[in-house]
């Protein structure tokens, strides 16, 4: 066998959290990283063109497509569940929304016990990594790599949805992750000059002529190398090769809620008696790897528009349609300019569903299409759609093997909405949306609902949610922190793997609990605060 090359980190996934560990660690030249993807890098011109996310999602371009297992509260469906595969990981495919979640869930987590996870001593994390061009405040930093922004397209319809939520007594909040977040809102967006900006264009593409940083893509990690209850390296496969590579200080798994404890498993980590009937030898019982999954549950609403202007002012199936993207494509080559910098969700809220709640627990998204099954199922015409969220759910799930092969899928069971509380709160956010878009703002552009529904049919609004309503592409939770006498936890507050040295997870399945917001931007600051934990404890 050739010489085994070694570094000083290993981190296996290049999505929001790897792209910011590979970055930050090699600032320093007296240490080398390598940085495992199992995907290509992100070269495409749909991953950088923001509308490109329509053609990303509902495909296995550069995304894996996962399927769940059959989902009981949801009438027996498989939901979907796409994740990046390429450079950026899931940061390359998603709809770029810049949301931090709220201060209570970071107030939460330190309660729980994670000690140094509050809000005031994530804040400076957040800004650490943030460049907002709009928006200077206490808040939001300016100087880091991940550039925010408000998207050059903003369609006219959005400040119809604004002044609608205003009419239900939700308040215009322009900076819901600043003071306050309840409210409606433009979203704020991850581009830079009209193009996607993922973790890899914020951190590692800028980076990559670093003589101590290696990034190997196309490689299927197989599984962590021990000395005893010491990680020293990864064997992984490429190119249909089985290669090594050690690592003398830490191995970083930041595979995302269904790679990292994949590997941990794939590798004898985890609940022992489940390992064994795979005939996998265990290293360490820590049973709860791949417990505690998390995501929102998410329900769409949709109604055709009607009249020109209403089709001018949103993405279609139609000549015009068609006609108005072909110049926009052209009009983004020459500018960077127009629709094609569009991520299609361009406003959206934070409501309470009841007044006596101290934080916002339903979100919403309003996009200018519509949308049916993840965009799998396209239709002719032109409207306007709005996603329900329940941003802290009841229902959790759980992520195991279906094999000893890495190259397999894992088995994702959300088993969304097995507490019936959370069919509950979905229900009431769309009698909420259904006031929203009754409002008179929308009398002359909305036209009949894409699957017809009444706020008054309870039953009705609960069997179309059973039928409809899937992931809003948020899970997190299955490698949770939390103290050592918690038996669900598997790593501690400073991201190590409990039992185990030189061994750390950093990525959204570390979140005990779902926060109230998209993940992408709280999982580049649980990056960016685990570097400064990496480097104390390896001084």
């Amino acid at each position: 066998m050739p010489d085994i090359k070694q570094f000083d980190y290993i981190v296996v996934g290049s999505g929001s959290a790897g792209c910011v560990l590979a970055a930050r660690l090699t600032e320093d030249p007296g240490i080398s990283l390598a940085l495992l993807e199992a995907g290509g890098p992100d070269k495409s011109v749909l991953i950088h063109a923001p509308a490109g996310v329509a053609a990303i999602v509902p495909t296995k371009y550069h995304n894996y497509g996962y399927q769940t297992v059959p989902q009981a509260g949801l009438n027996g469906r498989c939901g979907y569940q796409p994740r990046g595969k390429t450079l950026g990981g899931s940061s390359s495919i998603n709809a770029m929304l810049y949301v931090r979640g709220h201060r209570w869930d970071y107030d939460h987590w330190a309660a729980l016990g994670n000690t140094g996870w509050a809000y005031d001593e994530v804040l400076p994390y957040f800004k650490r990594a943030e460049h907002n061009e709009d928006i200077q405040n206490s808040y939001h930093g300016q100087g880091g790599p991940l550039n925010v922004c408000y998207p050059r397209h903003q369609s006219e319809i959005n400040h119809l949805f604004i002044q609608a939520a205003g009419e239900c007594g939700l308040p215009h909040t322009p900076d819901y992750n600043g003071e306050q977040q309840e409210g409606a809102f433009f979203y704020q967006v991850t581009h830079k000059n009209g193009e996607r900006c993922s973790a890899a264009k914020a951190y590692l593409t800028p980076n990559l002529s670093r003589s101590n940083l290696q990034v190997i893509t196309h490689a299927v990690a197989a599984r962590i190398l021990f000395e005893g209850k010491r990680a020293v390296g990864i064997e992984y496969h490429q190119a249909g090769e089985l290669k090594q590579i050690r690592a003398r200080r830490e191995v970083i798994l930041s595979g995302g809620a269904f790679g990292s404890p994949q590997l941990l498993l794939l590798s004898g980590i985890g609940q022992a008696s489940e390992l064994q009937k795979l005939d996998i030898k265990p290293v360490h019982d820590l049973p709860g790897v791949g417990k505690n999954l998390q995501d929102h549950i998410d329900y769409v609403q949709s109604w055709r528009s009607k009249g020109s202007a209403a089709k001018n002012a949103t993405f279609g199936l139609s000549l015009t349609g068609m006609t108005k993207m072909s110049k926009a494509m052209w009009e983004w080559r020459q500018h960077r300019t127009g629709m094609v910098t569009s991520t299609y969700a361009e406003a959206g809220a934070f409501l309470r569903s009841d007044p006596s709640l101290t934080v916002p627990d339903l979100q919403i998204v309003f996009v200018i299409a519509l949308v049916d099954d993840h965009a799998r199922k396209p239709h002719l015409g032109h409207g306007i759609s709005s996603h329900i969220d329940v941003l802290r759910p009841h229902s959790h799930g759980t992520v195991s093997l279906a094999s000893k092969d890495p190259h397999a899928a894992p088995v994702i069971d959300p088993r969304f909405l097995s507490d019936e509380r959370d069919l509950d709160l979905l229900v009431r956010g769309a009698q909420f949306q259904h006031k929203l878009f009754a409002s008179s703002v929308f009398d002359h552009m909305r036209g009949d609902m894409l699957y017809p529904t009444r706020a008054d049919d309870v039953a009705g609004l609960q069997q179309d949610i059973r039928q409809r309503a899937d992931t809003q592409y948020h899970p997190v939770g299955t490698c949770k922190m939390g103290q050592t006498t918690d038996a669900m936890a598997v790593v501690d507050e400073r991201l190590r793997v409990i039992g185990m040295q030189g061994l750390r997870v950093v990525d959204a399945s570390i979140m005990p609990t779902l926060i109230g917001g998209n993940t992408n931007a709280p999982t580049i600051m649980i990056a960016e605060k685990a570097v400064d934990m990496i480097k104390a404890d390896n001084v």
